[in-house]
C-alpha cells in the first residue's frame, strides 16, 4: 500500500527507524475502506510518521502510546504554530486504529464514584427502565439535573433532605432568562422529573415537583409557518441535481415536504425499512412509535436513483449518508435541518422559521386548504392525540371568517 502511495523508495526506506512505520501499511488500508481518498490518506500518514518521529525523539515506544501522549504532542505543535485543522483528529484515528489491531490496551474506564454520580446514574436508570424514555429524552434531562445539583452543592456534601422549594425558584428565575421558552419547559419538565423520582426514593420528605413553576407559553398563540406550492417548487428546484449532493437532499427535502417527516425520521430510516414491492416505507417515530407509510412516486423515485446511484459505499445500514469519508450516517436531526436551511437560502427564500418543520407544517396546510379534515391530516402525520392537530385551524382562513363575528356599530359609524 505505501508503495502505490509514494513512488520514491528512498523515502520508504527511510521509514524503517520510524517506531510507527510497521503500522503505516494496515492504518492506509483502514483509511481507504473508509473511502478517503488518496491525497487525503497521504496526508493522514505523512502526519503519522511526524508523529512517529516525535516519539523516537522522546524515546516514546508504541506500548506506552495513550490519549495523554498524544495530547502532549498536539499542544506542542499547537504551541509551534504547526498544528493545522484535522491534524489532532487523525492522531486519535490512529490510536483507535492500534486498539483495533491490538497494539495498544483499550484505556479503563474511569467510573467516578462519587455521590453526585451515583445519584445520576440511578436517576438514567430510573428514566430508561422504569419510564421507558427515549435515549433522546434522557441525554435532554440529565444535564439539566446535573446542572441543578452543581449549582446547589457544587463540591459540597449531596444533602437532598434539605432541599426546599426556594432553592428551586431561585435556580429557575436565575437560568429562565437565557433560554427560549421551549429550553426553557425542557429545564422545568427534567426538574419535575428529578424531584418525583427522589421523593418515590424517600430521598426527600416532600413532593417538591409541585414547587417547580410553569412557564408561560400559551397553547396556540402562535400561527404555524409554511410555504406556499409555489416556493416549495422553489425550494426543491434549488437543489443541483447534477451533483451526488444535490440529488440525495433533494430526495430529503421531499420526503420532509410529501410525507411530512420528521428530521429524527429521515436520520433514523434504513435501508431495510422501504418496502419497493409493496409500495411503503416503515417510519421509526417519536416515543419508540413505528408507523408504515404510502411511498409516493416522487419521493420514491428520488429515493431510488440517490440509492442507485449516489449512496457511497457504506457499512451503515442508514439510508442518507456523509458525502465525505467517513462516510457514516448522519449525526443527528440538525444535519437534516442544516440541508432545509441551505435549500432556502440557494431559493431565495426567507421564512420566519427555516428548519425540517417547516416543511412539515406546509404539508399540513396545504392539505387543510385542499379540503382535508383535522383527522385526515392528523392521521397523515401521525399525532397520537388530536389535540395536537389543532393549531392547523389557526391556518384556515376562510373556514374562520364564517365564526368571525361582525364588527359593532357604534353611534351608526363602522
Amino acid at each position: 500500500m505505501l508503495e502505490k502511495l509514494f513512488k520514491q523508495h528512498s523515502f520508504i526506506e527511510s521509514l524503517q527507524s520510524n517506531p510507527l512505520a510497521v503500522h503505516l501499511d494496515s492504518f492506509a488500508v483502514s483509511l481507504a475502506d473508509d473511502s478517503y481518498a488518496v491525497s487525503t490518506v497521504r496526508s493522514k500518514l505523512l502526519w503519522i510518521i511526524q508523529f512517529g518521529w516525535w516519539l523516537q525523539e522522546g524515546k516514546v515506544t508504541v506500548a506506552q502510546l495513550d490519549e495523554r501522549i498524544s495530547d502532549t504532542f498536539l499542544k506542542e505543535l499547537r504551541r509551534r504554530g504547526r498544528l493545522r485543522r484535522g491534524q489532532g483528529m487523525t492522531t486519535l484515528q490512529f490510536l483507535v486504529h492500534l486498539r483495533n489491531q491490538g497494539t495498544i490496551p483499550c484505556p479503563e474506564p474511569v467510573c467516578d464514584t462519587s455521590p453526585l454520580a451515583e445519584l445520576e446514574r440511578h436517576y438514567e436508570s430510573h428514566l430508561r427502565v422504569e419510564r421507558g424514555l427515549t435515549t433522546a429524552t434522557v441525554l435532554n434531562y440529565r444535564p439539566i439535573v446535573h446542572c441543578f445539583l452543581i449549582h446547589k452543592y457544587g463540591d459540597g456534601q449531596l444533602d437532598l433532605a434539605a432541599l426546599k422549594a426556594s432553592d428551586i425558584s431561585t435556580y429557575i428565575l436565575a437560568h429562565v432568562h437565557s433560554q427560549s421558552v421551549k429550553r426553557a419547559q425542557l429545564m422545568v419538565t427534567a426538574l419535575r422529573s428529578f424531584f418525583r423520582f427522589l421523593f418515590r426514593e424517600a430521598k426527600i420528605q416532600v413532593d417538591l415537583a409541585a414547587c417547580v413553576p410553569t412557564v408561560a407559553d400559551w397553547r396556540l398563540s402562535s400561527v404555524p409557518t409554511y410555504l406556499s406550492e409555489e416556493e416549495i417548487q422553489r425550494l426543491l428546484d434549488a437543489c443541483d441535481r447534477s451533483t451526488s449532493t444535490g440529488r440525495r437532499d433533494y430526495a430529503v427535502l421531499l420526503l420532509l415536504a410529501r410525507l411530512g417527516l420528521r428530521a429524527g425520521e429521515v436520520v433514523a430510516l434504513e435501508i431495510d425499512d422501504v418496502d419497493w414491492r409493496v409500495g411503503e416505507m416503515l417510519v421509526r417515530g417519536k416515543g419508540l412509535f413505528h408507523d408504515r407509510l404510502p411511498l409516493l412516486t416522487e419521493p420514491g423515485e428520488a429515493l431510488a436513483a440517490y440509492l442507485r446511484t449516489d449512496r457511497p459505499r457504506s457499512l451503515t445500514r442508514r439510508v442518507f449518508v456523509r458525502m465525505k469519508a467517513p462516510h457514516t450516517g448522519f449525526a443527528g436531526p440538525s444535519t437534516v435541518s442544516t440541508i432545509v436551511r441551505r435549500a432556502l437560502e440557494r431559493a431565495g427564500l426567507h421564512p420566519p422559521a427555516k428548519g425540517a418543520h417547516l416543511l412539515r407544517h406546509t404539508l399540513a396546510t396545504g392539505m387543510l386548504q385542499q379540503g382535508a379534515s383535522m383527522a385526515e391530516i392528523g392521521e397523515v402525520l401521525r399525532h397520537r392525540s388530536p389535540n395536537t392537530t389543532e393549531i392547523y385551524a389557526k391556518v384556515d382562513f376562510p373556514g374562520l371568517r364564517s365564526l368571525a363575528m361582525p364588527w359593532p356599530n357604534v353611534g351608526g359609524v363602522r
